[in-house]
């Protein structure tokens, strides 16, 4: 079973706008690195990848995307939409990001700093690495 979660950022409603807040234990690791996606073309992917000991992050800070999940037996397709609810993706799950929206902007927050070790890039590797239950 895939153990990506949905998480609710704290928010602090005002009529002057609201207040996005993530500190304390909002997710279960502290934020290594911060990156975002930005005027991605809506026909283009992005991911493609899976981390062996990386946790992510993602929030659509603007517009939409989805982002497919798969754990070498089950595929999910998630559509993020709100700047106050973000997805956990865990370790040793791939990950491919579409559909992105016009204007859409994707935040991650990552577990650990880039590092190209972490990283397995190729589909068929990864299949290999989830039925054998090991991280190349």
């Amino acid at each position: 079973m895939m153990q990506y979660q949905i998480i609710d950022i704290p928010k602090i409603t005002d009529p002057r706008g609201n207040l996005a807040v993530i500190e304390k234990d909002a997710i279960p690791f502290k934020a290594r690195r911060v990156y975002y996606l930005y005027d991605v073309p809506s026909n283009s992917h992005r991911g493609g990848h899976a981390h062996k000991k990386c946790q992510t992050f993602l929030i659509a800070l603007s517009g939409s995307f989805t982002v497919e999940l798969r754990d070498g037996s089950t595929t999910k397709r998630i559509l993020l939409n709100k700047p106050d609810r973000g997805l956990l993706i865990p370790t040793m799950v791939w990950r491919e990001l579409l559909d992105f929206s016009s204007g859409a902007v994707c935040l991650s927050l990552a577990s650990h700093e880039f590092e190209e070790e972490d990283y397995i890039r190729d589909f068929e590797q990864f299949l290999l690495a989830t039925r054998s239950n090991t991280k190349p």
